[in-house]
């Protein structure tokens, strides 16, 4: 996933407001230790199913909404039943659709649902964090006075009395709000959407989301349907319900209501199309060959009129190496940024090595063009971190509580930028890429990175043919971190150890030190601009200097007599 990264939006996760303590009192808060992140434990990969005829598109529509109407009111009942849910409750239910499709069905239906409730589960707990997050920096505010400063880590009082009113106004709806998520929480009840909340809005809102009346039914309807079936190691290519042959043949287990309309023995339909995986096609085809389990997932994509067939499987944890192996030689710092990328490489003792990289990506446009820009400066970054054969430090970012227009008030652009970027997608995307290539990714805690950077790094790093930022200067402070270096540049040592305990040595050495009248050593290099070190004809010779008290003044001398005069 700061910062995302104004000028100061800085890098990765703890955000925006890395230079904050994390509470109003403005503690420092302690900083987590670094560790090395784990590898992806899971594949999916998808690919376009051509050839269908009509009467194949008729059969997985029929399907898909049979089995859509039976997930409906499997997730009604598990809803229903709350905290409450049980072992045999799970089994009762699935009794119940195996009558009404298969056995297998029946057991991805009920996965799928106790998912999807367990989903909401965690999205309600991320929800009522949101708002005690937002009741308490409200109260904050209100207890100071009006048009009162506040400090950098923690905000001030509002700044007119009109304010203050409606913020406290609005004190009191989030309190009633919060106090309704609680009681749900407690009694175990979530509100889930089969098909989307974002659909089921845009029916109010047509003529904003471009369609028509029918256009959006179509779209809902294909959205509830439910053509998912997990996998079975040990059964014929990986999966006995949507079955997909290593030639990209398909066929699917109908249910029990539709079993008529089969075209093969055993209750089964076969596509006329076929699938060609590209992307990961031959672990594909090593899994189905050996009779691993795969799960599929059948869909239609109602933009393009496509039917797309999604394979899936987990995968054992990527075997890491140590953090000290991570270490060895440096590595490289990476600070996530609302625009790009600014990574610098750092060798073993936290050093800046060569000139900071920065790596851009646009986040305009649609959804699709995004990902693209995304995954496009992911692959530059690593690319260039193989080609210096080092691991990654990133932050370990995340804005859940760094939203809210309560901690950033009127700073809508500020809020709109941190919501925009793709923290947690861009997160999980290094994290698999890297894994592919063989890299290894280290995760630290993001706090104080941009302002500590900046700090002790920016102005140092700065010079008249390199024009260090903000961000630059952060991707050092990251990589210095994960090196388990301070990021303050050098440590001064104690007071009576800078001028030796006593002073500065300014006194010259007494008469009786040894060896203060001997030639001095050659030292290379140039002392002036007509002779070099060294090189006089005369030197080394002190006789040949006339001083006070040299040898050459100790010599026998004795003074001519004067003439007499006649």
């Amino acid at each position: 996933m700061r910062d995302l990264f104004a000028g100061v939006v800085v890098g990765w996760v703890a955000g925006v407001s890395r230079g904050r303590g994390g509470g109003v009192e403005g503690v420092l808060r302690e900083l987590s230790a670094p560790f090395v992140v784990l590898g992806p434990s899971g594949v999916a990969i998808r690919a376009r199913l051509k050839g269908l005829t009509a009467g194949d598109a008729e059969v997985l529509q029929l399907v898909g909404e049979h089995l859509g109407s039976l997930a409906s009111r499997d997730l009604k009942r598990r809803c229903a039943e709350g905290l409450e849910h049980s072992a045999d409750a799970w089994a009762r239910r699935k009794r119940v659709l195996t009558g009404e499709s298969s056995s297998r069905w029946a057991g991805s239906i009920t996965k799928a649902t106790h998912e999807q409730w367990a989903l909401s589960r965690r999205a309600q707990l991320a929800h009522i964090q949101t708002l005690e997050a937002g009741v308490r920096t409200i109260a904050h505010r209100l207890s100071l006075p009006v048009g009162e400063k506040g400090t950098k880590r923690a905000p001030g009082g509002y700044r007119t009395r009109q304010e203050w009113f409606a913020k406290s106004r609005r004190l009191h709806a989030l309190e009633n709000r919060l106090a309704a998520e609680r009681a749900d929480r407690e009694a175990g009840r979530v509100r889930v959407v089969r098909g989307g909340k974002r659909l089921a809005r845009n029916r109010h809102h047509l003529e904003q989301a471009q369609l028509t009346e029918a256009g959006w039914r179509r779209r809902w309807e294909a959205e509830r349907w439910f053509l998912k079936a997990d996998g079975e190691s040990g059964k014929r290519f990986g999966n006995e319900t949507i079955r997909v042959t290593p030639d990209g043949g398909v066929s699917i287990k109908l249910p029990a209501p539709l079993a008529h309309l089969a075209n093969a023995g055993h209750g089964r339909y076969v596509l006329a199309g076929a699938v060609a995986f590209r992307h990961r096609g031959e672990e594909w085809a090593d899994r189905v060959s050996a009779n691993r389990a795969v799960a599929y997932r059948i869909h239609l994509d109602m933009d393009r009129n496509r039917w797309y067939v999604t394979a899936s499987w987990t995968i054992p944890p990527v075997k890491t190496v140590s953090l000290a192996q991570a270490r060895a030689g440096g590595l490289i710092g990476v600070d996530t940024n609302a625009d790009h990328l600014a990574a610098w490489r750092l060798d073993e003792h936290g050093n800046p090595v060569g000139d900071p990289r920065r790596f851009f990506f646009g986040l305009d446009g649609p959804a699709t063009h995004r990902d693209a820009q995304v995954r496009h400066a992911l692959v530059r970054l690593l690319h260039w971190v193989r080609r210096h054969g080092l691991s990654i430090a990133i932050e370990n970012l995340d804005f859940a509580a760094e939203k809210t227009r309560e901690k950033h008030g009127r700073r809508k652009r500020f809020r709109k930028l941190i919501s925009g970027m793709p923290v947690s997608r861009l997160r999980s995307r290094l994290v698999s890429m890297a894994a592919e290539l063989g890299i290894t990714v280290v995760a630290v805690d993001p706090a104080y990175t941009s302002q500590w950077g900046a700090q002790h790094w920016q102005k140092p790093l700065t010079s008249t043919k390199r024009a260090t930022t903000r961000h630059d200067a952060a991707s050092v402070a990251i990589g210095r971190r994960a090196l388990g270096h301070p990021i303050r540049r050098r440590t001064a040592p104690p007071p009576q150890h800078q001028s030796d305990a006593a002073g500065h040595r300014t006194a010259q050495a007494p008469s009786g030190t040894c060896r203060r009248e001997e030639t001095r050593p050659r030292i290379p290099g140039p002392r002036t601009r007509s002779v070099r070190a060294g090189r006089g004809a005369k030197a080394g010779d002190q006789c040949a200097q006339h001083r006070s008290g040299h040898a050459a003044e100790h010599r026998f001398w004795q003074q001519d007599s004067l003439p007499l005069s006649p």
